[in-house]
């Protein structure tokens, strides 16, 4: 049985990708890491473009600096798909390619960790900057299991930040 929103975002990204002329397919699939969650998560789905075809300089145009060509793909994918579908009908499209995505979670991941290792060390609050708002939204993710610690962020786009810091006693 398919997924039509799974299939919808696999067509979407597609058709997106052929009026950029770039030849190539996307693998649609369902993603399941959230286990322990004590919220219901939209489903999600990683939208995968084959690299396969493309060449080099199409695969960084299309990554573009610090991710920022594919952060914005994907923005678009996850606003235009889940525009006018019911609150049961939505879904979190993660778009990849060339294994960035991957790759920069697992910087990420090191770089919560090392927030929050430097936050037990000496209790001082520890900011980190540069993160798009997908990549904060994986640092609070990453941390929310560690409850002497608390994550949020502090000021406004673009100079938006994430903050770790012990959490404070009521």
């Amino acid at each position: 049985m398919t997924d039509s929103r799974m299939q919808r975002g696999q067509q979407w990204l597609e058709t997106l990708l052929q009026r950029m002329a770039v030849s190539t397919d996307v693998k649609a699939e369902l993603y399941t890491n959230v286990e322990g969650s004590d919220f219901p998560e939209p489903d999600s789905y990683w939208l995968t473009i084959n690299e396969n075809n493309l060449k080099p300089e199409q695969i960084q145009v299309l990554i573009g600096p610090q991710g920022t060509a594919l952060d914005a793909i994907q923005y678009l994918a996850n606003a235009i798909l889940n525009l006018n579908q019911p609150q049961d009908q939505q879904a979190a499209y993660t778009v990849e390619l060339n294994g960035y995505r991957i790759r920069r979670q697992a910087e990420i991941r090191a770089i919560a960790e090392s927030a929050a290792e430097q936050v037990r060390s000496n209790g001082q609050e520890v900011e980190i900057k540069s993160l798009s708002s997908a990549e904060r939204r994986l640092v609070h993710t990453f941390l929310k299991d560690f409850k002497d610690l608390e994550t949020f962020s502090r000021g406004k786009e673009p100079h938006r930040h994430l903050v770790v810091r012990q959490q404070l006693q009521e």
